[in-house]
């Protein structure tokens, strides 16, 4: 979703750090490499690709870790993944797709690391579907 400024916005869960998109974003995709499941804990990650320098951070910091010459960043207080940067593709990085405040405009066009993919992750259509939480098992 774009301000009256048109500027795309994003943020951490808990709303301590807060950003904006100065350039509209290039793509998404859909990540399944083991880094970035570790990272978020996730099956599967979306990233938004923008050009490097068209993000500004409007409210708080995050945390950056460098692990394989890499950068990720996430909010420290609740850790929602942020930015991710490898500096061999330095006129890119990258935002997690679901931190932006309208994630739903930005569908991946496609999907990377479909190598490192889980295997279980074919079985999801075929899982039942619940509009809210699942019923607990009985016991």
């Amino acid at each position: 979703m774009r301000d009256e400024k048109g500027l795309i916005k994003g943020g951490c869960l808990c709303g301590a750090v807060r950003y904006e998109l100065l350039e509209r974003p290039l793509q998404t995709t859909l990540c399944h490499c083991e880094d970035c499941r570790r990272a978020s804990g996730a099956p599967v990650v979306a990233w938004t690709f923008c050009k490097t320098g068209s993000l500004n951070w409007v409210k708080g910091r995050p945390k950056v870790i460098h692990f394989s010459e890499r950068e990720r960043s996430f909010c420290g207080d609740c850790g929602t993944p942020l930015m991710f940067f490898d500096p061999s593709i330095s006129e890119l990085f990258e935002v997690s797709t679901n931190s932006l405040d309208a994630p739903d405009q930005y569908p991946p066009v496609d999907q990377c690391w479909v190598a490192d993919a889980l295997a279980w992750l074919d079985g999801l259509p075929q899982l039942p579907r619940f509009d809210h939480s699942a019923p607990l098992p009985e016991s």
